[in-house]
């Protein structure tokens, strides 16, 4: 399978010397700075199994160096990502460019249970790789301490492409994004910056992999470019409908499945937000609409009966007033958070629908089980309230129409599901005794205690 990691090509020019790296590379920040300067990587390797080594061709391999902040140059094995089939190029800050070494210590990091304040919580238990790297056995993420978190966890498929992160897009850089749940009280629910950094550089498995990423230790910036490195390869596509529309492979989809397509473009209205290109397609505006369902939550807070999941395909109803003794609902208006603006109440991020039959429940808050009744939801038009996005209404499917539909978003599955997560269970396990490691003394001298 193309795209799997090898050995870097010979032959590439020795700039290890201070002096001639630093001509080659002068127009790249030093380490210590998050200036995000951005190129395309438009013929890069599409890094799918990442098991032996880096794949490129040595014409198209990103000689580049991550120095260090007393200015010597740090030799690492450069990396590329190539788009699949039916995907663009990626952008890749300059300021971070891809190694295997980063990569491989973003894998460790995003799995490791360390990394949450009582080493419970890793970022790969809300992102499981085998469920769509989301969970699919819950509405709303489950964080700390059992606690429940307001919205679904997404799916970090071809997360390198998003231009902005989380359901209401209050950030927009991917290295950055890890200290949202790193701090969240609810969800890993770390006192600091300063802890999370501190913490890591006391453990020592990570001394040599710092030391061989980055030249250097654990620092915030770091942590944020190896983990935004790691997900940046999460890359998916070659999907049955890529080969059928962009291969030109005409068996590739049923009739059944071309005929959802129609619907897809047409009288379903679904391309509208979730946009299909000439040469690859996104299924994303990277926008925010009103669909009706965050109003609904807020408004109507105290509804007569809820849906609530036990178990994977299990739901029951129970009556509002048994649930009176329990956490209540928290507040969420969705994009009006990050601007502030009235007409962005209740709005949230168009997601991607690469991979969607693999990636339930649906919607912001996981309140949609299946693809079918996330068809029905925007057969009825939504939800209408006063800020509901105009781009939808109700649209009349028949039930052809919508079994068809259903169909074709099924066809949306990249061919390298299995790999990737493969790829993620090569992070060790975090160690069995979790109790005490070597973070604890630091714990307890940031805490006050003896």
């Amino acid at each position: 399978m193309a795209g799997h990691l090898q050995p870097c090509p010979q032959g590439l020019p020795d700039r290890r010397a201070p002096g001639s790296a630093r001509d080659l590379y002068d127009d790249l920040p030093d380490a210590g700075h998050g200036i995000q300067r951005h190129r395309h990587l438009a013929d890069g390797v599409w890094i799918q199994a990442m098991m032996s080594g880096l794949g490129v061709r040595a014409a198209r391999v990103v000689a580049v160096a991550a120095f260090l902040v007393v200015g010597v140059a740090h030799a690492a094995t450069p990396a590329q990502i190539v788009a699949p089939l039916g995907l663009p190029p990626m952008t890749v800050p300059e300021g971070n460019p891809l190694t295997r070494e980063k990569i491989d210590l973003g894998r460790r990091l995003f799995m490791d249970r360390r990394l949450s304040h009582n080493n419970t919580m890793s970022c790969g238990m809300c992102h499981v790789p085998e469920q769509g790297f989301t969970s699919n056995e819950l509405g709303a993420a489950i964080g700390m301490e059992g606690r429940s978190l307001r919205r679904n966890s997404p799916s970090m498929y071809n997360v390198g492409y998003q231009r902005t992160f989380f359901h209401e897009g209050r950030e927009p850089h991917l290295e950055d994004q890890v200290w949202g749940p790193l701090l969240t009280k609810v969800e890993m629910d770390m006192p600091s910056v300063g802890y999370v950094v501190e913490k890591v550089r006391q453990l020592p498995e990570y001394r040599g992999l710092f030391e061989a990423a980055f030249g250097g230790p654990a620092t915030a910036e770091r942590i944020g470019q190896a983990i935004a490195s790691w997900e940046r390869t999460l890359v998916s596509g070659n999907s049955r409908f890529d080969r059928w529309y962009y291969g030109h492979q005409a068996d590739a989809l049923t009739a059944r499945e071309q005929a959802g397509f129609t619907v897809f473009m047409g009288k379903g209205r679904c391309a509208v937000c979730h946009l299909v290109g000439d040469r690859s397609a996104l299924f994303t505006d990277h926008l925010y609409h009103n669909t009706g369902l965050g109003w609904e939550r807020t408004m109507f807070p105290e509804r007569n009966s809820y849906k609530v999941q036990l178990a994977p395909g299990v739901f029951v109803q129970v009556m509002g007033a048994m649930l009176k003794s329990f956490e209540p609902p928290q507040p969420d208006v969705g994009r009006y958070e990050v601007t502030i603006d009235p007409k962005d109440r209740w709005a949230y991020k168009t997601p991607s629908l690469r991979n969607v039959a693999l990636t339930r429940p649906y919607m912001h808050d996981g309140s949609l089980a299946t693809l079918e009744e996330v068809v029905e939801f925007y057969d009825k038009g939504g939800i209408d309230n006063e800020n509901k996005s105009p781009l939808l209404q109700r649209l009349n499917l028949d039930y052809e129409e919508k079994t068809a539909l259903v169909a074709f978003l099924k066809t949306l599955t990249g061919d390298n599901i299995e790999a990737l997560a493969n790829d993620a269970r090569l992070a060790p396990a975090s160690p069995p005794n979790l109790s005490r490691d070597p973070s604890d003394a630091y714990s307890e001298s940031v805490a006050g205690h003896p």
